[in-house]
């Protein structure tokens, strides 16, 4: 009997029928030919489970290839790899077979962010991939204000600092602006906003960057948004002896079946895995944060009168 497509039963069935960009479509058909792999019979009396090896001899895919295919970094350039590795899998089902083969369609597009690819760090395009299909983003900031809180100015003024010692052009300065205020776009859009918790640290909010009138419209950029139905903010005291993450992160969750991910900021670029040891250490560092933060409703206070404070500077 061929192989089933029960990792994706819901979706065909019309759960997910919102749409979805091409990063999350590979991370969906990498996460299913793993499935279909680990479930098919090897052949030589040893069970289940093919290794990587095994799974794409007699086929023009490479062992490297699948094993990116199959983490969701990228996607087979050609139809005929993935019917030949489904063929290797023994799925035979018609629907199934059109359905994954309209899935890696899917995945072959190209996201808005591809031509800015050049002024990304490594492994950022498949971060903000992954955050436009979230349905919730859990995310903490230690040393500035959170990327999708941040105004122009904010932005354009740590650019601009960083420039000369970071070695930077202009060209990568407004492009990365442009980047982050589509990605901005997220929380506000009409169609499925994301729902965002943030924890500030509140360093980042004394931190200057820019004029006083940067720093007045950031933080009332931060009350406006702390007012949304679907963002949440929380400020860590700085005078008060609680835990704090050395790391920044952002805990992505999708509808099911889809694993979460856990997007890192690192000096080499940005680290995304799907491990469950990472995402249920990441959750049990926020939740220890929320715990100690002030609430959304102190923070809303808190962030009104340091909008305030700095209109009397």
């Amino acid at each position: 009997m061929g192989a089933q497509l029960v990792g994706m039963t819901d979706e065909k069935e019309g759960t997910l029928a919102a749409k979805t960009g091409p990063t999350i479509r590979r991370l969906q058909l990498g996460q299913e030919l793993r499935r279909l792999r680990e479930q098919t019979e090897r052949g030589d009396g040893t069970g289940r489970g093919l290794t990587r090896e095994q799974a794409v001899k007699g086929t023009s895919v490479t062992e490297t290839q699948l094993h990116r295919v199959e983490k969701g970094v990228t996607s087979l350039p050609k139809v005929q790899q993935l019917r030949q590795l489904l063929d290797r899998y023994g799925v035979t089902d018609l629907d199934d077979v059109e359905f994954l083969l309209d899935v890696h369609k899917n995945s072959l597009d190209r996201g808005w962010w591809s031509p800015y690819r050049t002024f990304m760090p490594s492994g950022f395009n498949i971060s903000v991939g992954l955050e436009g299909d979230a349905k919730i983003i859990r995310a903490y900031q230690p040393n500035v204000i959170f990327g999708l809180f941040q105004t122009e100015g904010y932005m354009r003024a740590m650019f601009e600092i960083s420039k000369p010692v970071e070695e930077r052009t202009t060209e990568f300065v407004e492009r990365n602006i442009e980047i982050r205020l589509r990605r901005k776009e997220i929380i506000t859009r009409t169609n499925r906003p994301v729902e965002i918790h943030a924890i500030l640290d509140e360093a980042t909010l004394v931190r200057v960057y820019g004029s006083v009138e940067v720093m007045r419209n950031q933080h009332q950029h931060l009350a406006e948004l702390a007012a949304l139905e679907n963002v949440t903010v929380q400020i860590l005291p700085m005078g008060q002896p609680v835990y704090r993450s050395t790391k920044n992160f952002a805990l992505m969750e999708f509808e099911q079946p889809l694993p979460s991910v856990v997007s890192i900021d690192t000096w080499e670029g940005v680290s995304v895995t799907d491990k469950d040891t990472e995402i249920w250490n990441t959750a049990r560092r926020f939740d220890a944060m929320r715990a100690e933060a002030a609430s959304p409703r102190e923070t809303q206070r808190f962030l009104e009168r340091a909008a305030r404070e700095w209109e009397q500077t």
